[in-house]
């Protein structure tokens, strides 16, 4: 090997080349924004959104309402606002959209949405969504919707902040992420069915949507374990969709993805049932999250204390670590399939 004198001029001007070129980009730690939902924050605000004192959360009364509400002052805590597209907090769905044959008349209600704004393609949208509504009072009883869907509702709280906490580090995804959290579902999908009517953001922009819809409890099927979650419709629209989603799960949460009701000979239709079907009938790749039907399914006892906050919190880092990857990938994923 031979010596090579260099002076001590050229020696400084190399070290002062090298400082100047810019460090790379920290990777972003998922584990660490995915752990920070927890069993026990999911609780917290679980415990106020099917509260007694929220009556059930019925479309357009002043209960759903008082339950909005709560979500915006959490998001605003968070330190997220709504989309810069929108004037405030709520897309209202008038009554008359919601009107139906025989059905019950309803009063004019509300959307609730927060947005995170992509770093390098804003416009690029990615939904994550849950409906916030539930059936109300009947005969006295609260019909609390703990599980259906309370569960899917503060799972998007967290994850919105497991996102945030990330954009202060730093770390904001690549894409838009609106979080929607939609009014309707139980009298008809109407909130879902209202947006895609009337979206913020062009449909052609949107990635997918991620519908988180029951996730705090295990159903009839699976007693002896709450470590497991239905998919449905992951792979209706998207190879890619469905792939990436059971990568993720192998990776950060190994639950057992069960595609019972991904059946296209389902006789109970799950996947026409929830809010992702109003994005997927638009051609829009769609993923439902599910644990089934239980015994309090629809029922004044679907109530706080009957959630598996450990089962809860493991699906909605599911749900996260799938949004992150969607949000962030150098390529949006490619619709291939008719949707069937």
């Amino acid at each position: 090997m031979k010596k090579i004198l260099i002076s001590g001029s050229i020696l400084t001007m190399l070290l002062a080349s090298c400082s100047s070129v810019p460090k790379a980009k920290k990777e972003a730690d998922v584990l660490k924004y995915m752990n920070s939902i927890t069993a026990s924050e999911l609780s917290t605000y679980l415990h106020v959104v099917a509260s007694d004192e929220m009556g059930g959360r019925d479309t357009g009364t002043e209960d759903q309402k008082k339950a909005g509400k709560y979500l915006i002052e959490q998001y605003k805590k968070i330190g997220l606002s709504f989309p810069p597209e929108a004037t405030d907090w709520y897309q209202k769905v008038p009554a008359e959209f919601m009107a139906r044959g025989f059905a019950p008349k309803l009063n004019d209600s509300e959307n609730i949405w927060a947005f995170i704004k992509g770093s390098e393609k804003p416009e690029e949208i990615l939904v994550i969504s849950a409906h916030y509504d539930h059936v109300g009072t009947k005969n006295g009883e609260v019909y609390n919707g703990a599980d259906d869907d309370g569960s899917g509702t503060v799972a998007l709280l967290e994850i919105a902040q497991a996102f945030k906490q990330a954009a202060k580090e730093g770390h904001t995804p690549k894409r838009s992420i609106l979080f929607l959290h939609v009014t309707g579902e139980e009298h008809g999908l109407h909130g879902s069915r209202y947006y895609s009517e009337n979206p913020l953001f062009p449909l052609a922009n949107t990635i997918a949507d991620i519908n988180i819809d029951m996730i705090g409890r295990r159903d009839l099927l699976h007693p002896d374990t709450n470590n497991y979650i239905y998919v449905i419709g992951s792979d209706r629209l998207s190879t890619e969709l469905h792939t990436i989603n059971e990568e993720a799960n192998k990776k950060y949460t190994q639950l057992e993805l069960d595609y019972k009701f991904n059946d296209r000979n389902d006789p109970e239709r799950i996947y026409y049932r929830s809010d992702h079907y109003n994005f997927a009938k638009k051609g829009i790749p769609s993923i439902f999250f599910f644990n089934g039907v239980h015994d309090d399914y629809h029922m004044p006892t679907d109530t706080p204390d009957k959630i598996e906050y450990d089962a809860l919190a493991k699906r909605a880092q599911l749900a996260f670590t799938l949004a992150w990857e969607l949000a962030n990938r150098d390529e949006r994923i490619k619709v291939d399939r008719d949707g069937k």
